[in-house]
């Protein structure tokens, strides 16, 4: 089983996220908290192996609690569930390492979804001695960090790679490059180049609109 601590200030909201992390397999709540300290206690006395870890909490910010797991030397895992849409705190909670970012509000079948991924990713067979990059990439995906660095091209960054990524995998059809800049907040340009070295490294197809005059449109679509 994989424990669970639930964090949001709001407690009729914390009882609808326990009660739907106690529908999925594998999953237990063991615990919840609705402010930062009373997080971090729990996660000291209930070591959970995951955190469902909103970011507007009434003593500090959400990702300061990550901090001071980290500083303690906790190593559970994070996932983030907040109505916080600016871009910028998804890119820090990426830096932070969490696991998925999940906009509220947000139904049972999204949360099951993200969180069986996370099982998956968790659950996987790893090898105790690495061999080669291709080990360590396997590696860095299955934690939850699925780009690697140093297989990005000079200028493009791991944590605006894994925005552009999931943005492409949550997109429901195709996606162009002024809709995903305009989802991830960042410039159509940059969007473009992180959409066409996915497509280049065969994580993305591209395919061509054509409209009534000018140049056609490239549409990117992610790859299962």
């Amino acid at each position: 089983m994989i424990d669970v601590l639930v964090v949001d200030d709001d407690f009729m909201v914390a009882r609808i996220h326990r009660g739907f992390v106690e529908r999925i397999d594998g999953f237990q709540v063991v615990g919840t908290a609705s402010t930062g300290e009373e997080a971090v206690t729990a996660v000291h006395e209930l070591r959970p192996d995951l955190v469902l870890l909103d970011l507007y909490l009434p003593d500090m910010f959400g990702l300061d609690v990550v901090t001071r797991l980290r500083a303690a030397r906790h190593d559970c895992d994070v996932l983030v569930i907040s109505a916080a849409r600016e871009a910028e705190a998804v890119r820090r909670a990426v830096r932070y390492g969490a696991v998925n970012y999940l906009l509220k509000p947000f139904g049972f079948d999204e949360l099951r979804t993200r969180l069986e991924q996370y099982a998956a990713r968790r659950n996987s067979p790893r090898a105790t001695l690495l061999t080669d990059q291709s080990d360590v990439d396997r590696v860095l995906s299955r934690s939850g960090s699925h780009i690697a660095s140093s297989a990005l091209p000079r200028g493009l960054s791991a944590e605006t790679a894994e925005l552009v990524k999931r943005a492409l995998q949550e997109h429901a059809g195709t996606f162009s490059a002024a809709e995903c800049a305009n989802a991830v907040g960042i410039s159509r340009v940059s969007a473009r180049r992180y959409l066409e070295h996915f497509a280049d490294i065969g994580q993305a197809h591209v395919g061509l609109r054509y409209g009534s005059a000018g140049r056609p449109e490239r549409r990117y679509r992610w790859l299962s």
